[in-house]
This record gives C-alpha cells, sequence and structure tokens, in this order.
C-alpha cells in the first residue's frame, strides 16, 4: 500500500492585503503538518489574493508576491510538506498566473496556468498571459534577492509534472479543468497520481453540482487523486467565493468542505491508498492501451517519499455522500457570509436597511439577521476570529461578546419604515413584527413632511402642482411625484446612517444596504438614485422568484414567522395613492410578470439572445399559451424598456453576484446604456415572422378543422368550422 495524507483548503483571502493572506495560509501550513499531511493545496492566486485586477498590473504586486514567497521558503513552513502557492509571475515581459510547488525551502516547479478563465466575471487575459509551450520545461531564473535568498538560482518553468520516489503529482489550475481537452487526462496516462486544482470559484445559485461533476468525471474512468482548492469570502469585490474544497478519489468524494462560511481557514483532511489509483487503471483495457503510445509529458524528478506503508495508524478515507445546499439556503448563507466580511473589512460599525415590509427588503433583513446568527455560532464552536471581529464592530467591553443573535442585531442594525400618506397599515406592521423578530433597532419615520416642503418649494418655482394620476393628473406628474419619494428616502438613509451611530454615542457609521432585485434592474422598474442606491446590495443578483422561496424557507428555518406574510402579499411599491378601485401593483405597473422576466433575461444573457432569436425562442416556449403575435408584443415591451432603463445600470449599487443572467454593467454584463429603444430594423423583422407565423397558424388550423369536417370529428360545440377566425 502507498498511503499518503493530503490537505485542500478553504481560505478567506483578500485582494492586496499580503499580511492577511499569509496569516491564513500559515495557519493553513500548521493545521496541516499537524494533521500529519504531506501535501497541502491553497486557493489560486492565494498570495495576492484573486481579485487583485488591474493591481496584477503594478510590479509592486508581483514583487511582493515574491517576497511572501521567500517568507515562507525561508522558515519551516514547507519542511516535509509539498505545498502548492498561487501567485502571478513575470517571464520576460510576460506575466503568467502561476503554481509554485515547494518543497524542504525550495522551489521544486513553477507551473503557469495555460488556458484562462476570460467570460463572465472572468478577465484574466487583461492581465496574464496563457502559457502555450506544452513541450518541454524552461529554466526561469528566481529574482535575484529570491536566489539570494534561497539559494536557489533556477527552477523548472512551464507544463509538467513532479516525480517523487513513490508518486507523481501534478498542478491543474481552475479553468483549465473545464476545457474540452483538460490536462489532467494526458497527465493520467503518464501515470500522475495526484492532480493539485487551485481555483478562485465563484458562489452562483445551483451551479455546485457542474464543478463537483467536473471532479468526480476527472477521476471516474482514468483514476486519480484530485485535490480542490477555493477561496471563500468577500475577496473585495461583487463575488463571493464559495468554498467548498474538496478530495476525489477514484470518482468518489471522500472529504468535503463547506460552501458557506466566516471562518478565514477551513482544512479538508483525506488519508488514501494511491494503490487504489493504479489498481482501477490496471483494470481499464482502454486506459492501458492509450497510456502505452501516450505522449510523454516532461517531468521533474524529486529525490523524496510522499507516501507510508501499510500501517494501522492511518484509516482511509470512505465515499461521502456529497453535502449540497437549496437554492434558498444559498440566498441566506452566500450573502450574508459577504455581507459580514464587507462589514469586517470596510472598518463599519453596523448596517442600515430602508425597511419597507415588501419582500425585497424584508428578504435583505432576513440575510443580515442570518449573518449575526452565523456569527454568535461560530463564536460559540470557539472561533477566535469571528470573536474579535463581533467585538469590535459590537463595541463590547469588559471583555463581553455576542451570545444572542437579536442581541448582536440591536447593536449593529437598523431598520427604518419610511411612509408616506401612500404607505398602507400593512406593510408598516410587517416592517415593524419582522424587525422585532430579527432584534433590529427599528424606527418609523413619516416623510410626508419632506415631500409637501419640496412640492411647495416647486409650485413658488413653477406656479403649478403636480397630482397623482388617480386624482387627474398626467403620467409625467404621476411618475414625478412617486420618484420624490423614492429620492427622499434615499437621502434620509444616508443621513441616518451617518448620524444615528453619533445620536446613540456609538463610533463609525453604517454601511445602507439596497434592496433592488435583478429583475428590477434588467427591466429599470426602479428610479434612478431611490433607497435602491445604496452602498451594497446583497439581492442585487437574485430574481423575484427566487427571493420569494427564500422567504418562505426563513420563515421557518431563521425563525422570522412574520416573513410567510410577506412572500403572501402582491409586490407594490406603494407610491400612489391607495383607492377603493385602485391599489399600484408592480406587475401590472412593469406590463409583464416577474417569471417573465427571469425568462427574458435568461435568453438574453445566458443564451445570447437579440430580440428576434428571444422572439423565436419564446414561440416554441409558450406554444399554445400564447399567439406568435402576443409573443411578439411581450417581447418588444420588454426590449423597448430594457433599453430606454440601461443607463440606471451605471449607477447600480454594487450588488452580491448570484444569478447568470445579471444586467450589473460594471464587471458582468458589458452592454451600451444609450439605445435606439425603438429597435427598428429588429422589431420589424419580430413583426414579419410574427404575421407569416400567425397566417401559417391559420392556415394550418383550418385545414386541419376542414380534415376533421371530413372525417365526422369536428368537436362538440364547433359546428361551424370557421368558427374563431
Amino acid at each position: 500500500m502507498r498511503l499518503i495524507k493530503v490537505v485542500t483548503c478553504n481560505l478567506n483571502q483578500w485582494a492586496m492585503d499580503f499580511d492577511c493572506n499569509m496569516k491564513n495560509i500559515k495557519e493553513s501550513i500548521s493545521r496541516a503538518k499537524e494533521a500529519g499531511a504531506v501535501i497541502r493545496l491553497g486557493p489560486e492566486l492565494e498570495i495576492t489574493g484573486y481579485g487583485c485586477e488591474d493591481h496584477f498590473l503594478e510590479m509592486d504586486t508581483v514583487h511582493h508576491a515574491w517576497e511572501c514567497l521567500t517568507e515562507l521558503l525561508r522558515g519551516d513552513w514547507t519542511d516535509g510538506i509539498l505545498c502548492g502557492f498561487g501567485m502571478p509571475v513575470m517571464k520576460g515581459s510576460e506575466r503568467y498566473n502561476c503554481q509554485i510547488l515547494c518543497l524542504n525551502r525550495k522551489i521544486v516547479m513553477i507551473r503557469p496556468k495555460m488556458w484562462l478563465a476570460n467570460d463572465g466575471n472572468y478577465r484574466e487575459l487583461r492581465w496574464f498571459t496563457a502559457w502555450k509551450q506544452k513541450d518541454y520545461l524552461e529554466d526561469f531564473l528566481l529574482p535575484i534577492a529570491v536566489s539570494d535568498a534561497l539559494s536557489q538560482t533556477t527552477v523548472p518553468f512551464g507544463y509538467g509534472y513532479v516525480q517523487f520516489l513513490d508518486t507523481a503529482v501534478a498542478a491543474e489550475v481552475c479553468e483549465e479543468l473545464f476545457t474540452p481537452m483538460p490536462p489532467h487526462a494526458e497527465l493520467a496516462l503518464n501515470g500522475v497520481d495526484v492532480f493539485m486544482n487551485a481555483s478562485g470559484s465563484h458562489h452562483q445559485l445551483r451551479k455546485l453540482d457542474i464543478r463537483l461533476r467536473a471532479f468526480i468525471g476527472a477521476t471516474h474512468s482514468r483514476g486519480g487523486v484530485y485535490m480542490y482548492s477555493n477561496h471563500q469570502g468577500c475577496d473585495g469585490g461583487r463575488l463571493y467565493y464559495d468554498g467548498c474544497s474538496c478530495v476525489v478519489v477514484n470518482g468518489d468524494v471522500v472529504a468535503q468542505g463547506s460552501q458557506f462560511s466566516i471562518k478565514d481557514v477551513e482544512l479538508v483532511v483525506a488519508q488514501i491508498d494511491l494503490d487504489a489509483v493504479a489498481s482501477l487503471r490496471g483494470s481499464i483495457s482502454s486506459f492501458q492501451e492509450q497510456a502505452s503510445c501516450k505522449k510523454k509529458i516532461s517531468s521533474v524528478l524529486v529525490p523524496f517519499k510522499l507516501c507510508q506503508s501499510f500501517n494501522l495508524q492511518m484509516s482511509l478515507s470512505s465515499p461521502l455522500k456529497i453535502r449540497y445546499h437549496s437554492p434558498e439556503e444559498e440566498i441566506a448563507f452566500g450573502p450574508a457570509c459577504w455581507l459580514w466580511d464587507y462589514l469586517r473589512r470596510s472598518g463599519a460599525s453596523g448596517f442600515l436597511l430602508p425597511l419597507s415590509g415588501g419582500a425585497d427588503s424584508s428578504s435583505v433583513a432576513a440575510i443580515v439577521g442570518c449573518m449575526c446568527q452565523l456569527a454568535v455560532r461560530e463564536i460559540e464552536n470557539g472561533d477566535e476570529q469571528v470573536k474579535a471581529d463581533a467585538i469590535r464592530i459590537g463595541h463590547y467591553t469588559d471583555g463581553q461578546f455576542p451570545t444572542n443573535s437579536k442581541e448582536f442585531a440591536k447593536r449593529i442594525f437598523y431598520t427604518v419604515f419610511m411612509g408616506s400618506e401612500n404607505s398602507s397599515e400593512a406593510t408598516k406592521t410587517r416592517a415593524k413584527v419582522l424587525a422585532d423578530e430579527i432584534g433590529s433597532w427599528h424606527l418609523d419615520v413619516s416623510i410626508d413632511g419632506v415631500v409637501s416642503a419640496l412640492l411647495s418649494l416647486f409650485q413658488t418655482l413653477t406656479g403649478k402642482r403636480p397630482h397623482y394620476k388617480v386624482d387627474g393628473g398626467s403620467n409625467i406628474e404621476n411618475l414625478g411625484l412617486q420618484n420624490i419619494q423614492a429620492r427622499i428616502r434615499m437621502v434620509l438613509a444616508f443621513m441616518l446612517a451617518s448620524l444615528l451611530p453619533w445620536v446613540h454615542s456609538k463610533p463609525g457609521f453604517y454601511l445602507v444596504l439596497g434592496s433592488s432585485n435583478v429583475d428590477e434592474g434588467l427591466r429599470g422598474y426602479l428610479t434612478k438614485y431611490d433607497c435602491s442606491s445604496a452602498d451594497i446590495n446583497p439581492i442585487g443578483s437574485i430574481s423575484k422568484i427566487d427571493l420569494r422561496a427564500f422567504l418562505k424557507w426563513a420563515a421557518i428555518h431563521l425563525g422570522f414567522p412574520s416573513l410567510a406574510e410577506v412572500e403572501a402579499a402582491p409586490p407594490t411599491a406603494e407610491l400612489e395613492p391607495i383607492r377603493a378601485n385602485y391599489s399600484q401593483l408592480d406587475e401590472v405597473d412593469m406590463g409583464m410578470t416577474y417569471e417573465e422576466l427571469s425568462v427574458y433575461g435568461r435568453l438574453r444573457k445566458i443564451f445570447r439572445c437579440g430580440p428576434v432569436s428571444m422572439f423565436k425562442n419564446l414561440c416554441y416556449k409558450w406554444g399554445g399559451n400564447r399567439t406568435p403575435l402576443e409573443a411578439a408584443e411581450k417581447v418588444k415591451h420588454f426590449f423597448k424598456y430594457y433599453s430606454i432603463n440601461r443607463h440606471k445600470m451605471t449607477v447600480l449599487t454594487p450588488s452580491y453576484h448570484a444569478e447568470s443572467y445579471s444586467p450589473e454593467d460594471n464587471r458582468f454584463d458589458l452592454r451600451q446604456f444609450l439605445y435606439n429603444a425603438r429597435w427598428p430594423y429588429q422589431f420589424r423583422k419580430i413583426d414579419e415572422l410574427a404575421r407569416d407565423l400567425d397566417g401559417d397558424k391559420v392556415a394550418i388550423t383550418k385545414s386541419t378543422d376542414q380534415e376533421k369536417v371530413g372525417m365526422g370529428v369536428v368537436a362538440a360545440g364547433s359546428g361551424d368550422p370557421r368558427a374563431g377566425f
């Protein structure tokens, strides 16, 4: 038997904070050694943090990475343990995203990434070059300061693997796993037993199974040990890296880390018999045949043993049932962990949320409540870092610390119901009850006086006073009156966030939380600079449909029962007067349902449909439920409002990324914001297609009915075969 113990990590790194990152790296190595591991793998670009973006273009970033690596190698951190560290490396004039394999205070090999992530949220080709020389390893001349410190001048650089006396190990970096011809396929044929995948993979709803299927598939038919390490935390941007580091052996997950956690360091340990890999490969005839005529991959020989022989002190890891979170749990825990990172790293003392009693703001409130519960739970479990952060944020003194999530929420969370004459008593009550359940410091404010003052000022300036549509006003007046309320709430929210801590003798400031969902951003159904214009928004990339499912779940599982009533209420902005014969409803205002918006969003972004392609797809999807002419009108209505409101994305609050059709324009959805909203060419093509399709449908239906008449099978009640035409 060749027994080996390996460790892979979830690390909560922070872009450009080298002290924080080094602390986490060192702790992970120390704990890996304590566990008896001989291989330790960290996430992609762990020394710098993955999300440095254009800081990668600065030579300082590369220099600091080398300084940190040198510090690790001059100490005893790599003694007796193979460590994979991620960092940028300059070779000549090119910058590479690299895995540095180190053992016994020496760099064994530098493995540059060959296939870069460059779609969706990723822009690696902006900062790095892909390594293209697959046929040989080159000698890389180490920087002079590093060379002097390590007494090592050169190191093998390129695509290859490390051959130890008893096993072979190779790196495969993140995106490379998901390419059509991944490196692990030919590396396995070359006898590599252990694959080390350092990754920077962000959370997206319902995405984890794609990742795990890839690990399982990589080793199911080829055999091998697949180690996967990922970041876990905010890292400084919109993305939340969702951990779930794991070890897969011959297609079975034998160790799996958490997907959502506020810990800085989490280790995933596995104990494996590498002879099981050899046994599987030897039993597959096609593997044997392909291995016999393989393309030879370059290797680095290291005269060192990683494995132990048979002993009863090491028990082998067994296959596990994979742990998946439901989408509702993902919405609760992902944004909650992201908010915790943002709160503790921003220097803020808490959050302020305009709480309307509607589904969106109530979801945000519930997520903050979940964050408080997670913090208290980790403190109970003995996490000293979470405890120290909570004491600092909550301004605890005399040895006190959070022991109750509601008490903690009272210290760090303000909620404000900013009602007007158009607000209902029901939403006001729902906001108050939910705030009490979570434990927030809740305020009830009327904005009518400020609205009246502004309207009086406007009347003084112009001699006119606008009226709501239900009171005889025009659409322009109606919209203007709604926008005044929304923008007053934004100003009031920021004023309260900055001054309420002072009122309560608390130091610092509070971050204003937004609560606009992804569908409203897509449709533009929000006021520019309204109360959704906040510091950060944890639900800005989550659909209304998913949020309503989350509210049902949270009412039970987070202990906030009033959310069930919130979910059952029809969505409304409550910006127009309520009358006996009129009540403002979001879906009526938008001219489309939230379900339809989700369909439009996925077709537009994920399936890359323009107006005409979307129309064609919807003709198939909706089938007999809507005629082609109806589908055409809906598509044109959507694209009209999408395009005239696209400019709002340029001021959209930075939002937690969770949905693959997010319209956020800064990083993810790179489209212009000034459109010809009439889409004259595209809409004309849709109209032509719709008329042709409707004509074809009429002709087909008429022909079919005539055939049925001839066969004597006309349905009851349709005596006139021309009925309906």
